[in-house]
């Protein structure tokens, strides 16, 4: 039988945490930003932690 395929798109845009916890950037934060306040700038820093709504359909393309 041949092996599972990682989801291209999915391997870029999240990583796997060492405790199997799934991390991701929030959406609307490359550009086109100078219309944005920066409250909202500020608040799409950084990484979170998925939510479990769709951990699962994350995980099946990441083939974990």
């Amino acid at each position: 039988m041949p092996k599972m395929k990682t989801r291209s798109s999915a391997k870029k845009r999240f990583k796997v945490t060492g405790t199997g916890k799934i991390r991701h950037y929030k959406i609307n934060g490359s550009h086109i930003l100078e219309k944005e306040s920066a409250k909202k700038k500020k608040n799409r820093k950084g990484a979170v932690v998925l939510d479990g709504t769709n951990y699962a359909k994350v995980r099946k393309m990441l083939v974990i």
